[in-house]
């Protein structure tokens, strides 16, 4: 339960991090970003196998470079679902947002010596 909870917390700092970068990610508060990180675990744990399934073949063509589409597909779909968590930019936002919140959670876990598996 714990590593569950610091990687929500990872998570939602990361999109705190991100909505003060020029990405076009707006957060207004520190709960929406936790609730937004809670939306987001759940539509990966959900949604991405599904949609990795589906888009394999386009996955394997593309040498793997479709997974950001996914990615940028769950990142817009949890800003579309909270209230207090939006895209300026549309899908651009949710491209650039979801590939800062790979990079800002890969380096926050890198920093900090936590325990995550």
């Amino acid at each position: 339960m714990i590593p569950l909870l610091i990687t929500l917390l990872v998570t939602a700092i990361s999109l705190l991090i991100i909505s003060k970068l020029p990405t076009g990610v707006e957060i207004d508060s520190f709960g929406k970003a936790f609730v937004s990180a809670v939306v987001f675990g759940v539509l990966n744990a959900l949604l991405r196998p599904i949609l990795s399934i589906i888009a394999f073949p386009i996955t394997l063509i593309t040498f793997g470079l479709f997974a950001l589409i996914i990615n940028a597909v769950i990142f817009g779909l949890a800003a579309f679902l909270v209230t207090g968590f939006r895209l300026r930019w549309g899908f651009w936002s949710a491209l650039i947002g979801s590939f800062a919140l790979g990079v800002i959670n890969s380096l926050i876990y890198k920093i900090l010596p936590l325990a995550v598996n």
